[in-house]
C-alpha cells in the first residue's frame, strides 16, 4: 500500500467517525461508538476486523496473554475508540505498540468525548513506515 493510498483510507475512516459522530454527539460508551462506527465503515464498504485477538510472542516463545485491538480496517490500519475526557501519552504508547508487533503501517486514535471529533483524533505512522514497505497483517485463524 503507498502512502496516498494509506492516506486516503485514514481520510475515508475520519470521515465515517465524524458521521457517528454528528449523529450521536459526546457523552456515550465506547462500545455505542464501536458499534455505530462498524456500521458506517461497513456503509462505506471498508473492511473491519473488530476486537481482533494478537498472539504475542516473547524471545522467540509464544505466550498465552495476547492483545486485542478495538478495530483494524482493511487490514492496514488499527483504530483505537476512545470516549475518554482526553488523549493521554499512554494510549499513544498503546497504539505504536499494536503498529510494532502487527507491523501495520498506521493508526488513529478518535476520542468521541468532545465537541468536535477533528479535535478527538490522532493519527499514529508505524516508527518504521518511511523506511521499511508497510505490510497487510494476516490475522491468526
Amino acid at each position: 500500500m503507498t502512502d496516498d493510498e494509506i492516506n486516503q483510507l485514514t481520510d475515508l475512516i475520519i470521515g465515517c467517525g465524524i458521521e457517528v459522530h454528528k449523529a450521536l454527539g459526546a457523552g456515550l460508551l465506547e462500545s455505542v461508538y464501536r458499534e455505530c462506527f462498524v456500521i458506517e465503515l461497513a456503509a462505506a464498504q471498508l473492511n473491519v476486523a473488530c476486537e481482533r485477538r494478537v498472539k504475542l510472542n516473547y524471545k522467540g516463545k509464544p505466550i498465552k496473554s495476547q492483545l486485542q485491538n478495538d478495530l483494524v480496517v482493511e487490514s492496514f490500519i488499527i483504530v483505537e475508540l476512545k470516549a475518554v475526557e482526553s488523549i493521554h501519552p499512554i494510549h499513544l504508547s498503546q497504539v505504536i505498540t499494536y503498529l510494532k508487533l502487527t507491523g501495520c503501517p498506521a493508526g488513529l486514535i478518535m476520542n468521541f468525548n468532545v465537541s468536535a471529533l477533528k479535535s478527538g483524533i490522532r493519527r499514529v505512522d508505524h516508527p518504521d513506515r518511511y523506511t521499511r514497505k508497510p505490510r497487510r497483517f494476516s490475522w491468526p485463524s
